[in-house]
């Protein structure tokens, strides 16, 4: 059974940093997309940022985070991070970890993303 672990949300104040963290367990494959969705209160989840990893070898971003995010391959096996740079009070939001069950499962529409999500984790981003 495959499962995401994500780590490192929390609260900071707008021009801050966080990295946050996702590790799956149980996924054994060498290629696939592994990034982060987000989802304020009241609002759609979001692609934040998306990285195909062993397969197109890309990165894809929101416009919004352009600059200021980062996402890169995690130490570990399947894993990945995402730096989160120069925050703003509307990066706040609960942040999920997704892993696509293979790379043309990889959309930036959460509806068409098929695949595995970890529980989320809260990110505040206060002015």
């Amino acid at each position: 059974q495959v499962q995401l672990v994500e780590s490192g949300g929390g609260s900071v104040q707008a021009g801050g940093s966080l990295t946050l963290s996702c590790a799956a367990s149980g996924y054994t494959y060498q290629t696939y997309c592994m990034g982060w969705f987000r989802q304020a209160p009241g609002k759609e989840r979001e692609a934040v940022a998306l990285a195909t990893i062993g397969c197109l070898g890309t990165t894809k971003y929101a416009d919004s985070v352009k600059g200021r995010f980062t996402i890169s391959k995690g130490n570990a096996k399947n894993s990945v991070t995402i730096q989160m740079n120069s925050l703003k009070p509307e990066d706040t939001a609960m942040y999920y970890c997704a892993l696509a069950r293979a790379c043309a499962y990889c959309s930036a529409d959460y509806r068409s993303f098929l695949g595995y999500w970890g529980q989320g984790t809260q990110v505040t981003v206060s002015s």
